[in-house]
């Protein structure tokens, strides 16, 4: 992924990192840092994820928009041409978004996911857009016909250190499904840019990188290229799992502290808890960085001593992350159905000392 180097000026306020104040929320090992927080933008209509280019970002906004914020803060909103309609139900809606690696003013394309209302109920796809003069179109359909509901679409799209494009899907509330490799719910997919299967995933002649997944929404890699995926648990148990080519990762035979020889347990599961991870990054120390939304919080997982810490907390609902440099860029989802919005939610933030 491409991760430009930029700033953008904003409100500034500093906010003592602290655990939740719904003690069932929150981590057992918390921090007691603090971090300055300033708001780059405003007003935006329930983002899911964040992409940042030259001196701005783009942002994907679930009811089916994509927005630029450039470096002054100013937000421009196009709806793509697409040959779908978004449905925006529930959790489904315009969800991942991620830029070619190749971007640039010549080469304008993009990579979306997004809910559906197919012949057989609601369902996601995968497609490629072109950007012209600012606005977005429709390219090519790289993947449709993936299992979707009113919720778990799992819906994040990211690009691997291999160039490949990755997507992970939830179990569109039908958890057999993903102890089901040849059924696309439940898994995480991989994929050339193109739509083709690459010939060396795990399963031959099929999309699935690993499968057993209930609701998967973040995806991430360290500088030595080992994947880590977020994921909402049943009733708490929310993990961070460490993700092999071809496992399988236990939904719903095994949870938590569970064991199956034939299936992966979590790195790291919330226990009683509850998370609802969803985008995450990790740092240049190879701690995993993942947002809460019903956990309110941004959490530091460190891989070596396998302790979680509260780094950031007080806006409510976190949806995605994204780290450059010494800044770290968040966005709030209060605005999602589930949360507390304020006149001004939802932002973009920067979080800098953090």
């Amino acid at each position: 992924m491409y991760k430009p180097l930029f700033f953008l000026g904003g409100v500034s306020l500093l906010l003592a990192a602290c655990g939740n104040e719904e003690a069932d929320n929150s981590p057992e090992n918390s921090s007691d840092s603090s971090a300055t927080a300033h708001t780059l933008a405003e007003d935006l209509n329930v983002p899911w994820s964040i992409q940042p280019h030259e001196n701005g970002f783009f942002v994907s906004e679930r009811p089916g928009a994509i927005v630029w914020i450039d470096e002054n803060g100013t937000v421009s909103r196009t709806e793509p041409d697409l040959s779908e309609e978004v449905a925006a139900e529930g959790e489904g809606g315009f969800l991942g978004f991620v830029l070619d690696p190749g971007f640039n003013d010549t080469n304008q394309t993009a990579y979306a996911y997004y809910t559906y209302e197919s012949e057989n109920g609601l369902a996601n796809r995968i497609v490629s857009l072109e950007q012209t003069d600012g606005e977005w179109a429709e390219n090519e359909v790289l993947l449709e016909g993936i299992p979707g509901a009113s919720i778990h679409n799992g819906g994040r799209l990211e690009i691997g250190p291999d160039g490949m494009l990755y997507a992970t899907t939830g179990d569109a509330d039908a958890e057999d499904t993903s102890q089901d490799p040849d059924n696309l719910a439940g898994s995480i997919l991989r994929m050339e840019t193109d739509g083709s299967i690459p010939e060396d995933n795990p399963i031959k002649n099929s999309y699935v990188y690993s499968y057993g997944h209930r609701n998967p929404q973040g995806l991430a890699w360290n500088e030595e290229g080992t994947m880590y995926s977020s994921e909402h648990g049943s009733s708490a148990e929310d993990e961070i799992n460490q993700i092999q080519a071809g496992e399988n990762y236990g939904w719903p035979e095994i949870t938590g502290d569970e064991q199956n020889e034939e299936m992966q347990t979590p790195l790291f599961h919330s226990g009683s808890d509850t998370w609802a991870p969803s985008g995450m990054d990790v740092d240049d120390n190879g701690h995993v960085i993942v947002t809460g939304l019903r956990g309110t919080q941004l959490m530091r997982f460190n891989v070596e001593t396998e302790e979680m810490n509260v780094i950031y907390s007080g806006e409510g609902r976190l949806r995605d992350v994204w780290i450059e440099g010494e800044s770290l860029y968040m966005l709030t989802n209060n605005s999602d159905g589930r949360g507390n919005p304020s006149n001004n939610d939802d932002r973009l933030i920067e979080l800098t000392d953090f």
